[in-house]
């Protein structure tokens, strides 16, 4: 039963990867950056869950009494490795495979920085009154954070470096424990007294 569960998890790591290429071939412009983001943020995690659902779904037809535990690890187990792999493949294939990928994302990361920046200064300046107190607090924290972006691009700031991959592995394995609770305690079954 174990091993069909790493087998689930082998299919999802291929098609978050799948879906990691189609972004890299086709949609590789511009807006790279914030596709990546989006996909990372809606479309990744709703093929995780789909996942952990056709796999706790695949169980209780089966009929039978489910505890907990079980309805648990059939969750966890492939999201697990499906999460594990496919984010260790990216980390592999932007750091080692095609570094050229790994700067435009560090680049247009900067620029969208910038950018936000600018958006919410610009918005911010129409609604201050000149010469006021909150007009020089604006233009202070816009000067800090002008300063701040100065920093990132001369350090070179690499945000697809292993520490950075680390702390997405945290997420993501936040998400796996609270969407595999979920799905424990949906679908256990219960004593009736």
């Amino acid at each position: 039963m174990t091993k069909n569960l790493f087998i689930k998890g082998i299919y999802i790591a291929l098609v978050i990867i799948v879906l990691f290429f189609i972004a890299y071939f086709f949609l590789k412009d511009d807006g790279y950056y914030k596709t990546s983001i989006l996909l990372n943020a809606f479309a990744v995690p709703l093929i995780l869950g789909l996942g952990a659902f056709l796999s706790v779904r695949q169980l209780t037809r089966n009929g039978g009494f489910l505890t907990f535990k079980m309805i648990y690890k059939q969750a966890f187990v492939p999201i697990f490795v499906g999460g594990t792999l496919s984010l260790f493949f990216i980390f592999a294939f932007l750091n080692y495979g095609d570094q050229a990928t790994k700067a435009l994302l560090n680049q247009q990361y900067i620029e969208s920085y910038k950018n936000a920046l600018e958006d919410e200064y610009a918005s911010a300046k129409k609604i201050v009154k000149p010469n006021s107190q909150e007009d020089k607090e604006l233009e202070e924290k816009y000067a800090q954070a002008k300063v701040r972006i100065a920093d990132k691009v001369s350090k070179n700031e690499d945000m697809f470096s292993a520490q950075y991959f680390m702390y997405i592995y945290a997420g993501y394995c936040a998400f796996f424990l609270i969407l595999s609770l979920f799905f424990a305690s949906f679908f256990r079954s219960r004593r009736v007294y």
